[in-house]
């Protein structure tokens, strides 16, 4: 998923008259006024809309007063990402060990295909960078369809794009360092700027261009420059770049769903920093709850299984669609893929690991994408999914996930999450989210990456709690036991004003403890 800086949103206090998911009662919401505190903040996901004003999913009440005291079944959630960072300190003890496999024997002892398979598998082997799929489709060539043509004119307007954001971010960084020279000193402060007196023309428009800078980034602006200017040659040098061949390193056939055998067990991949998104992922899902280490998991009796499968770029569509394959094969109930794409030539083989999966009575969680658009046009596919042609779903165990803000009202639905009346099903957490990352640390991000795994998480309890009700029956109380959106929202990049029927197909926001007490009925049933 494409990452995403965002800007803080001041909103007024909104009221929206919503039905209660538990009882079919008008409640008024009212949004908490000012900034949240840092231990709000931390866990403002868990949080409750009615006693904290925060649109979180009711976690903490959840726990407090439907499961103290009650016990689950562990449930094994895949999680297809960059890497899961499996020594971190808050997820060690809750990832999911393959019992069937000798470790370390060089022996595929439990006859998957998959030699020594501890802790999941590794599709992508050393390799990290990689092209986008439109860039792939490129340069296979033109053959005449309306996909090559779509390709190439996104493909040279993002690039286009890239070029003018290196020439801004080179710029940026030279102006830093002309500050830097003059003052002598590596780290300097706005006092530091406000000190400087010359005449010298360009010095003095350092000086305005910095001030801006540190006034709005804070005393973080460098590291933000250096993530974004990372970003920016990524792009240019690997995802954009159609003389790159990522794929090399891995050694296998990327076209031949039938070449199996590549990729190895290091779940993290060749640098665990890279490992970064998949390991926030994880955390948000599973990280130890109650334990005074960085933040709290969704759920408390989860093993993480990971699958790396998503690079520095796009994925390809045969890791994916193993990656789904081998997460259901080896005992997972619930699987979050926080990753997306507009082109998939191969989007059968997803599509038939998705059905493999609803066959085997998996719930598949997937973020809805970040750019801001209406997915159920069709100028503006989301791969995977789980339609062919915007009618009629295909299978039953895919829920899509679109993100929330943490301030209620019209703008809560996160201007960067993608909608969709019928190809998002419902809204969970996904602006700020404190959660693990590789070498002990933890770190806010955001994305609808991040609600999915919050999604997940609430999706991973019912499992647990509730074991005899099916996939499809887990993502039906999702969206059907949900806290209502406000009637008036703003939706995408242009924050156009629309209703909560057209952001979803549930027009609600995940709430745990509705959906628990819901479970509750229907295993009764």
């Amino acid at each position: 998923m494409k990452k995403i800086n965002l800007t803080s949103i001041t909103l007024l206090a909104a009221l929206s008259l919503c039905l209660s998911a538990n009882a079919q009662t008008a409640t008024t919401y009212v949004a908490k006024k000012g900034e949240l505190s840092e231990p709000e903040l931390q866990r403002w996901s868990h949080l409750d809309l009615a006693k904290d004003s925060v649109p979180g999913m009711s976690v903490d009440k959840a726990y407090a007063e439907l499961l103290k005291g009650k016990k689950g079944v562990k449930v094994i959630v895949g999680i297809i990402d960059s890497g899961v960072d499996i020594e971190h300190d808050d997820l060690k003890s809750v990832v999911w060990t393959n019992k069937k496999e000798i470790a370390g024997n060089g022996i595929d002892d439990d006859k998957n295909g998959y030699i020594d398979d501890i802790h999941g598998w590794n599709f992508l082997g050393n390799a990290g960078h990689e092209t986008l799929e439109m860039t792939r489709v490129i340069k296979k060539g033109d053959d005449g369809s309306v996909t090559y043509k779509r390709a190439l004119a996104a493909y040279e307007e993002k690039y286009n794009k890239a070029k003018e954001e290196k020439q801004q971010m080179d710029f940026l960084i030279a102006t830093d360092k002309a500050i830097q020279k003059h003052l002598n000193k590596e780290n300097y402060t706005i006092e530091d700027l406000n000190g400087i007196v010359t005449t010298d023309s360009n010095l003095s428009r350092s000086k305005m261009i910095m001030t801006r800078i540190m006034s709005n980034a804070g005393p973080n602006f460098r590291t933000e420059i250096e993530e974004y200017t990372k970003y920016v040659y990524d792009q240019l040098d690997y995802n954009l770049n159609k003389e790159f061949d990522g794929r090399k390193i891995v050694g296998d056939n990327p076209e031949d769903i039938k070449d199996t055998k590549y990729g190895n067990n290091i779940v993290y991949g060749p640098d665990k920093e890279d490992a970064l998104h998949g390991t926030h992922v994880a955390g948000i899902i599973a990280q130890v709850r109650g334990n005074n280490i960085g933040g709290d998991g969704i759920a408390n009796n989860v093993e993480i299984m990971a699958v790396r499968a998503v690079p520095d770029g796009d994925e390809y569509d045969k890791d994916i669609a193993l990656a789904i394959r081998y997460a259901v094969d080896n005992g997972a109930k619930v699987i979050n893929g926080s990753f997306g794409k507009s082109y998939s030539p191969h989007k059968q083989w997803v599509f038939d690991a998705i059905k493999y999966a609803e066959k085997k009575d998996v719930l598949f969680v997937h973020a809805a994408g970040n750019d801001g658009k209406n997915i159920d046009l069709s100028e503006n596919p989301s791969f995977p999914n789980d339609s062919e042609d915007n009618k009629k779903e295909f299978a039953s165990n895919v829920l899509t996930i679109g993100a929330l803000d943490n301030k209620y009202g019209e703008n809560v639905i996160a201007d960067f999450s993608n909608y969709g009346a019928f190809n998002v099903d419902v809204y969970a957490p996904g602006t700020e989210i404190y959660a693990t990352v590789p070498n002990n640390k933890f770190k806010y991000e955001q994305g609808t990456s991040m609600a999915s795994p919050n999604a997940a998480g609430v999706a991973a309890l019912i499992r647990s709690y509730y074991p005899k009700l099916s996939a499809k029956q887990v993502k039906q109380i999702l969206m059907d036991s949900g806290t209502p959106l406000p009637i008036n929202v703003v939706l995408g990049e242009n924050k156009e004003p629309k209703t909560s029927v057209d952001s979803s197909k549930s027009g609600k926001m995940v709430n745990a403890y509705n959906a628990l007490l819901m479970a509750e009925k229907m295993s009764k049933k």
